[in-house]
């Protein structure tokens, strides 16, 4: 694919499924391709949680633009240094945890947008353009039509200000986290709470009314996420790689020690 492609930005925009997968385990750029051949569309490495350093980061996202699967970094709230070195060094994608109103919303648009829309420096040799040497007045207009920022609604106050969130130019994706949503709300674990459906619902009528996107994140059942994606969610992490491993490791000794038991 064409390095400035964003295939997960392509099936949003032709409404279908974009889904992603968690990075906090994987160290070694195989990992790209290895995703790419499962079926997901994007990379979330995740320098929020876990110990993945930038560099890694970095090699993982140019092996993904290879590869072409989707690579979106999620750094800690507010570090907008770590963001545009991340986005600098391959992702096509920002994810802002902790967002809770308009004002820090554009905050992440003038961080990590070039100019005109936002104050990002510009940088040189991006991988997104295959480290051509390319004007600034071209590469910075490619770059930014490339990259998905998405923030995420982790609070009852990031709901309650959804519209004027969700208002605010160059922000793409309004993404729920739902684990710590349910946390604020008082009701740990509990995905399908009427608090947690009724944010779903607010999420998505404003999404809809200025043409955002809707991210689904913390749901850990098929159960749940086909409830969310039947209201509108489209952007969907769908699990972390170190979940699938324990899943797929519990499941194959379980089974060995059932066979240990029948003798």
């Amino acid at each position: 694919m064409a390095a400035t492609t964003n295939v997960a930005r392509e099936r949003l925009a032709h409404g279908q499924l974009s889904l992603g997968v968690g990075l906090r385990q994987a160290r070694t750029v195989d990992i790209a391709k290895a995703m790419k051949t499962a079926g997901f569309d994007w990379l979330f490495i995740d320098l929020e949680h876990g110990s993945i350093p930038l560099d890694i980061a970095a090699q993982i996202s140019t092996a993904a633009l290879d590869a072409g699967i989707t690579p979106i970094v999620r750094v800690p709230h507010a570090q907008y240094a770590l963001a545009t070195r991340a986005l600098d060094t391959g992702a096509l994608g920002i994810v802002m945890p902790h967002v809770d109103s308009a004002e820090e919303a554009r905050t992440v648009v003038q961080k990590l947008r070039f100019p005109p829309i936002g104050h990002r420096s510009g940088g040189y040799a991006y991988p997104q353009l295959e480290f051509r040497s390319v004007p600034t007045r071209e590469a910075a207009p490619q770059i930014d039509a490339a990259t998905l920022l998405v923030v995420m609604l982790e609070t009852p106050a990031a709901i309650a200000k959804a519209d004027e969130i969700a208002a605010v130019d160059g922000v793409d994706v309004l993404m729920i986290g739902t684990n710590d949503l349910c946390a604020e709300f008082g009701i740990p674990s509990e995905f399908a709470h009427d608090r947690i459906v009724e944010s779903y619902e607010r999420v998505t009528a404003v999404a809809r009314k200025y043409n955002k996107w809707v991210g689904m994140g913390g749901v850990p059942t098929e159960e749940g996420m086909a409830r969310y994606i039947g209201m509108g969610a489209h952007f969907i992490l769908s699990g972390a790689d170190f979940s699938f491993m324990m899943t797929g490791a519990i499941a194959r000794a379980t089974a060995l020690r059932r066979l240990e038991n029948s003798k």
